[in-house]
């Protein structure tokens, strides 16, 4: 997709960080934007200061591991806005000690939010993506931890996960008008 402007845009994890910034990047180039967050306090921020530059926002709390409030929130968007174009799944947290440190709610945690979040929302936001003709895009937040594994923990699974769920739906989803991204952001750890 090259034209933004009018189209809609559903951001998972938009009140801070990565999340913010490419909600109000795709707000500045027109779009119209839905926010999500677990964060309720973090997101009513994020919307009272972008809405201060006058663009078409809003706004929808949701745990994103849990598949019904995500479906939720896509019925929000859609409510609102009426279609969907784009998805940016990247909603994220860390987690996971190294072997030895492993806990089953670390690991649920982790998984649900990092890997499974984005699972959902392509099976949810996919066929809404689909339906209306107009093509699309998605995009999921990875990380380099998805492509190059130093630990042995549960935020490197999901990354590598979230890779692998891109590149393989890249191809299966090209012919049917819908794009497919992944972001890999690095770590000011990794820099040397």
């Amino acid at each position: 997709m090259k034209e933004l402007a009018g189209k809609t845009v559903f951001v998972t994890g938009a009140a801070s960080g990565i999340g913010l910034g490419i909600a109000t990047a795709f707000a500045q180039a027109g779009a119209k934007v839905m926010l999500c967050d677990i964060e309720e306090a973090a997101l009513s921020a994020a919307l009272e200061q972008l809405r201060l530059t006058n663009v078409d926002v809003d706004g929808v709390k949701a745990d994103v591991s849990l598949k019904a409030e995500l479906v939720a929130a896509a019925e929000a968007t859609t409510a609102r806005y009426g279609k969907v174009h784009i998805l940016v799944n990247n909603a994220g947290v860390g987690g996971g000690g190294p072997y030895g440190a492993w806990t089953e709610a670390s690991w649920n945690w982790t998984l649900g939010v990092n890997l499974m979040a984005t699972i959902w929302g392509i099976e949810i936001f996919g066929p809404l993506i689909e339906q209306h003709g107009e093509g699309g895009h998605i995009v999921s937040t990875a990380s380099i931890a998805g492509l190059i594994s130093g630990e042995s923990n549960a935020y490197n699974v999901s990354k590598y996960g979230v890779v692998a769920l891109s590149e393989g739906l890249r191809r299966e989803l090209a012919p049917r008008g819908i794009g497919v991204s992944v972001l890999c952001p690095g770590s000011s750890a990794l820099k040397s």
